[in-house]
């Protein structure tokens, strides 16, 4: 599948502008994360940091300046060939427009990820849309999936959380995403 299939659904409604973040930023990603269900809260201060410190490894995406979309995600030192997805959030109101791909997809198309040839994320069991969106970002990257127990509910949650699974996606080429996104 080209990346232009995998960075641009068509849109239901008026197409969100993707931008990397910025300090000013943090607080409309926080509130973002706040209203959308099922995601673990982050402090402010944290949003502002991936805002600042991590700016060039996640994306906001807004529909007249409101934000609508996020996604956090930085490249672990150890690890220069991963992009760790942290968190992806997308709005009601911007649904159904393959945003959480889009915005994925933007970071991964900047040249701080010219490295990349992973994609990682951790996912509880029950997380259906994660699970579809990461699948189907393998399926366009023409890329494995695999999955593991990464933090487990009773040894690193102490039973507050659910057990999180690693997800793995690749190795696929840098080259080829530009090669797919050219046809």
């Amino acid at each position: 599948m080209p990346l232009t299939a995998f960075s641009q659904a068509q849109p239901a409604s008026r197409p969100a502008r993707i931008r990397a973040p910025r300090r000013e930023d943090g607080a409309g990603v926080w509130a973002l994360v706040q209203e959308t269900a099922g995601l673990d809260d982050n402090s402010m201060y944290c949003n502002l940091l991936q805002c600042t410190h991590f700016a060039a490894t996640c994306a906001i995406a807004e529909i007249d300046g409101v934000p609508v979309g996020w996604v956090s995600g930085y490249i672990p030192p150890e690890t220069p060939d991963v992009l760790f997805v942290w968190q992806v959030c997308v709005s009601e109101r911007a649904r159904g427009q393959g945003l959480a791909r889009r915005l994925i997809a933007s970071v991964l198309a900047r040249d701080v990820c010219s490295d990349v040839r992973f994609v990682h994320s951790t996912i509880t069991r029950d997380n259906e849309a994660s699970w579809a969106l990461f699948n189907s970002i393998a399926e366009s990257l023409d890329a494995d999936l695999e999955r593991q127990k990464h933090f487990e509910r009773d040894d690193h949650f102490d039973g507050r959380h659910e057990t999180e699974y690693l997800v793995s996606i690749g190795p696929f080429e840098r080259a080829a995403l530009f090669l797919r996104d050219a046809a």
